[in-house]
């Protein structure tokens, strides 16, 4: 009956955002675009009240506007009347923390310019070196056989690898640390100890930097003027850490799982009309790393997408509908030829400061992955693959694959893309050439920021926005 959990429609009418009806989120947030427009009213879990943020240029406008909204949890009113209770599911997510992602003002532009400053002193070559290295590393563990699995075997271990480096420390880059990771995200019975054990390593890198600096993200960002605690250097570390890990983790495997089982995808890259760079963006469009984020909060009464917003109430950024409103991409099978002005990394003050990490990691490592496997093939039937979902993502669980047994490489050296005939069948074609375009582009949304070319921008200018925010 209408009110339980178990149906679609709760307190008010409203439509949930969880619950059986509510596991296609993507189903479910085109509805409420069709009942309301580009800003609906939903219930979270519990029914709590939140607005759904859906149109392109309405989300942009809030992640731009700072004078009208927050990501400071505690001003909303949902938290200020009692209405989400401490055991309130999504508490993890709300929790006030003394981030740079939940400042405002001065202390906003301290903590954040600690992190872009440590952000700006990364050597991008090398870390692209060290991204390639520890792809022929994971590669080397299972290519003599016939079979993988590309999220356990591969797309969960990169990203950890290369964070643990750029951090400043490689030797705590095991199963283990990757295992915690995994286990503080899927919110598990034992999330607790994992995070104890992630903080543990956090807390001993930061004694040792301090007592010894060195070249590596954590030195810059424990000798930034704006003179971090140890306590504010361990939080943004966990941050920088875990953003950088899911995020990373999830697009690897959507960009391998859409070259795997996208036709239009692998003729593309087959025949040159797309790079892997450019894969990468069309992925961040289609299937972003992280759908929605929890929250953004209205500091007065305003206005948005012809809804009366009142101050406190709480916003959801919508990355995945924003990303497929239909005024800004009428045709969604178009390729998006390198378009930049998807919403995957947010916008304004908060924007994601590192996303050129990810992006690094998976240009790299899909690059060098289907060097060293130029035959590889999923292993199952497109529908048998499973998915984790929550309102914040949908995590693929698995990406088995098959292909010809491979030799081991050295580590050291960058797999030949001259090795690939280039005329040979069903080998991936990776080039760095700009293609001509083969679709037009889509209409730029007003009053956001027209889209943006594709080209590569300064690397590692901007840092890892705060997932827990989602």
């Amino acid at each position: 009956p209408p009110g339980c959990p178990a149906h679609g429609i709760g307190t008010g009418g409203l439509r949930r955002l969880y619950g059986p009806e509510a596991e296609d989120l993507g189903a479910v947030y085109e509805k409420l675009r069709a009942e309301h427009g580009p800003v609906a009213p939903a219930l979270l879990h519990h029914d709590v009240p939140i607005w759904v943020v859906l149109g392109h240029n309405e989300n942009m406008h809030m992640v731009r506007t700072p004078s009208l909204y927050c990501r400071d949890p505690r001003i909303w009113n949902k938290l200020q009347d009692g209405t989400v209770k401490p055991d309130h599911p999504l508490m993890p997510h709300l929790d006030w923390q003394p981030i740079c992602s939940h400042a405002e003002g001065d202390e906003h532009l301290r903590l954040r310019g600690a992190v872009t400053g440590a952000m700006s002193t990364i050597d991008h070559r090398g870390i692209r070196r060290h991204i390639n290295r520890a792809t022929q590393h994971l590669v080397n563990k299972f290519c003599e056989g016939s079979r993988a699995d590309l999220v356990g075997q591969f797309a969960e271990h990169l990203p950890m690898a290369v964070m643990c480096e750029i951090l400043g420390m490689p030797d705590e880059y095991n199963d283990r640390i990757v295992q915690a990771a995994r286990d503080m995200l899927k919110g598990t019975e034992t999330a607790i100890a994992s995070n104890a054990y992630i903080m543990d390593a956090l807390t001993r890198l930061t004694a040792r930097r301090r007592a010894e600096p060195k070249g590596d993200f954590t030195s810059h960002l424990i000798n930034h003027p704006a003179r971090l605690t140890d306590e504010e250097v361990g939080q943004h570390l966990r941050v920088v850490l875990i953003a950088a890990y899911e995020a990373t983790a999830n697009l690897l495997a959507n960009v391998l799982r859409v070259v795997l089982t996208d036709p239009r995808f692998r003729a593309q890259l087959n025949g040159g009309q797309m790079t892997v760079p450019q894969a990468v963006e069309q992925s961040l469009w289609d299937e972003p790393p992280f759908s929605a984020i929890i929250g953004y909060f209205a500091k007065q009464e305003t206005e948005l997408g012809g809804q009366r917003i009142r101050k406190g109430d709480g916003l959801l950024f919508g990355i995945a509908p924003g990303n497929v409103d239909p005024r800004v991409r009428p045709d969604l099978k178009a390729n998006m030829q390198g378009n930049r002005s998807h919403l995957a990394f947010g916008g304004g003050p908060h924007e994601c400061p590192g996303q050129d990490i990810g992006r690094a990691i998976a240009d790299v490592g899909v690059d060098a992955l289907l060097t060293r496997l130029p035959d590889v093939q999923l292993a199952c039937e497109e529908h048998e693959l499973r998915w984790r979902t929550s309102i914040s993502n949908r995590h693929l669980v698995e990406l088995p694959v098959k292909f010809a047994p491979k030799p081991q490489q050295d580590v050291l050296q960058r797999p030949s893309i001259s090795l690939v005939p280039p005329q040979r069948p069903n080998n991936w074609q990776v080039t760095t050439e700009q293609p001509q375009p083969t679709a037009p582009e889509p209409a730029a949304p007003t009053p956001a920021a027209a889209p943006a070319p594709a080209r590569q921008p300064g690397v590692f200018r901007r840092l890892l926005r705060w997932w827990r925010g989602d």
